[in-house]
């Protein structure tokens, strides 16, 4: 089922209207409704009937049934979340006009399950709800004089700077406690207990709320779709394939932006089922309709685990789910999930399979800057400080000349076999030197493999990270 448009604005103002003037306002509203809203098939919030337009379905809501939408609006002070659920709850519920007059103060409506539309593409939650409300701002003015007007701007303004400050402020947390999880399991690696147990496939409650809030921010979203190795080569295979996706349900496990499941809209495929636990979900929605694959692509918000497909089985199942070292907090027991509950006989999962390597670099100048650093700080001695450096992983790109062995391939994974339980190992290992100096770094990277067994050309694809 298609997830409603976001359409995320500041709070409705409280503002009141007399009889007179709320009919004069509600006219000019239906009037501007109409210029944007005309040719659509609308069903009425508490009929069988169907209506041409948003404006019209409103007015037939006040005439027929005795209920205003705007009224509700304004009286329950709903933003753009509140507004779609009671939408939804009213659709869902099927309640009538005097049902909904005798709510005063907390709303039924309230909870997470109404963000779920109770009708795909709903007209009613296509509008926008700052302009359907804008008209009673002049209005105001109008009565109270321009000098009130701004001066309701300008607190408007306050509190939004307000709320972006707290919302920098949450996600800067989010990220710190993400850190910190991350060098805790770094530092915790081999030891045994419970802390060590289930470190890549499980999160505790917490700590996955802080990983699901940190891919809510944009920074970490441009940051992969910038990694051209990696999404060049998503693209390369699925668009290069299109025999492979023709006519298929292909399902995205942690869509992000929607990037795969475009391209795979792109390559034929007959429905794309893309889902994703964070906020940016809301985000992907606008850039699908962007580009007009709204009819094609299908926005869940949750987690894989969570939710309920409107397909009982897939063809194909896509993820973008490495992490770094490509296990660590990644989300492949996701798709081993969504592998086993929803793939058909059959499907396969992309990537295939991926293999995880170990190289020695002999990096001088990396090591002074980074660790020899430390004994020497504007003639202060901080050797202490290596002990909390060495452990903590760094992520670079290596000058090739100052790799001084060859790779060595510790695990290899098939993803459409492997199990959760196979996602935590040892393995020994051996690095054949191929020059004599000074072993600086360990390095790590990790292997993507694409491919579809039955195409004889173009459907292999790597990526070296």
């Amino acid at each position: 089922m298609a997830e409603p448009t976001d359409t995320r604005h500041d709070e409705v103002p409280d503002l009141s209207l007399s009889e007179g003037e709320e009919e004069e306002d509600d006219e000019e509203q239906w009037q501007w409704m109409e210029e944007e809203a005309d040719g659509v098939s609308v069903s009425c919030l508490f009929c069988q009937r169907s209506l041409n337009s948003v404006p019209e379905t409103f007015q037939h809501c006040q005439a027929d049934h005795g209920v205003s939408i705007l009224q509700l609006v304004k009286a329950h002070r709903l933003d753009d979340y509140g507004y779609i659920k009671m939408i939804n709850y009213i659709r869902t519920v099927k309640c009538s006009g005097e049902t909904l007059a005798v709510f005063d103060g907390a709303v039924p409506w309230d909870s997470d399950e109404f963000m779920k539309p109770a009708l795909p593409d709903d007209p009613l939650l296509q509008i926008d709800l700052e302009e359907l409300v804008g008209a009673e701002l002049v209005v105001d003015a109008a009565a109270s004089g321009q000098d009130e007007a701004l001066l309701q701007r300008a607190r408007q303004a306050e509190e939004r700077a307000a709320r972006s400050e707290e919302a920098l402020a949450r996600a800067m947390e989010d990220l710190q406690n993400l850190k910190v999880l991350a060098q805790g399991l770094v530092l915790n690696a081999g030891r045994p207990g419970p802390s060590c147990s289930g470190a890549i496939a499980e999160l505790r409650e917490d700590e996955d709320e802080a990983y699901f809030s940190s891919y809510g921010h944009y920074g970490i979203h441009e940051e992969m779709l910038k990694d051209k190795v990696r999404t060049e080569s998503y693209r390369d295979f699925i668009c290069g394939n299109p025999d492979v996706f023709k006519d298929k349900v292909v399902l995205d496990v942690g869509c992000g932006t929607g990037i795969l499941s475009m391209f795979a809209a792109r390559a034929g495929a007959r429905k794309v089922i893309a889902v994703d636990q964070s906020e940016i979900i809301y985000q992907a929605m606008d850039i699908v309709r962007s580009n007009q694959l709204e009819n094609t692509i299908t926005l869940i918000k949750g987690r894989i685990e969570d939710v309920n497909l409107p397909v009982e089985k897939v063809d194909i199942i896509i993820s973008e789910w490495m992490g770094y070292f490509l296990l660590f907090e990644s989300m492949l027991d996701s798709v081993i999930f969504a592998r086993d509950m929803y793939l058909a006989e059959g499907g396969s999962v992309y990537p295939n399979s991926c293999n995880i390597s170990l190289a020695a670099v002999g990096d001088t100048e990396k090591h002074c800057d980074r660790i020899a650093f430390w004994d020497d700080v504007y003639g202060f001695k901080m050797e202490c400080m290596k002990k909390a450096v060495v452990p903590e992983a760094v992520v670079e790109v290596l000058k090739p000349e100052t790799v001084i062995s060859e790779p060595a391939v510790i695990q290899t994974l098939d993803c459409n076999a492997v199990t959760t339980s196979e996602l935590e190992f040892t393995a020994d290992f051996t690095l054949k030197m191929t020059a004599s100096t000074h072993c600086t770094i360990l390095t790590k990277s990790f292997k993507l493999i694409l491919k579809e067994p039955s195409v004889t050309s173009g459907g292999d694809f790597q990526a070296d990270i």
